[in-house]
């Protein structure tokens, strides 16, 4: 069973940056293609940003395309998620998902495992 656990959220303000983290255990972190997610207060849940477990391939939603970069230490068991030039829509609960795949498409819409989620919020 995977556990994947996410760092790094808190408060900035608009234009600031924050790099979440998000370490897995307890299975091949290499075979898994990871991404992350968000969900804001009242709004459905959106899938941001996603890594191929060769990291050839990777995926921005057009809300954050050139503003996050997600990246992947399979040394380290870690995915991250930087996010530069914040904005106050980008405030949401972020949460780190993973499949058992080879593109990061299947974390997109069939994610085998689940963060717990970290907060992040971006003032005005």
């Amino acid at each position: 069973q995977v556990q994947l656990v996410e760092s790094g959220g808190g408060l900035v303000q608009a234009g600031g940056s924050l790099r979440l983290s998000c370490a897995a255990s307890g299975g091949t972190f290499s075979r898994l293609s990871m991404g992350w997610f968000r969900q804001a207060p009242g709004k459905e849940r959106e899938f941001v940003a996603g890594i191929s477990r060769s990291t050839v391939s990777t995926y921005y939603a057009d809300s954050v395309k050139g503003r996050f970069t997600i990246s992947r230490d399979n040394a380290k068991n870690t995915v991250y998620l930087q996010m530069n030039s914040l904005k106050p829509e980008d405030t949401a609960v972020y949460y780190c998902a993973a499949a058992w795949s080879s593109t990061w498409a299947s974390v997109s819409h069939d994610s085998d495992y689940w963060g717990q989620g970290t907060q992040v919020t971006v003032s005005s």
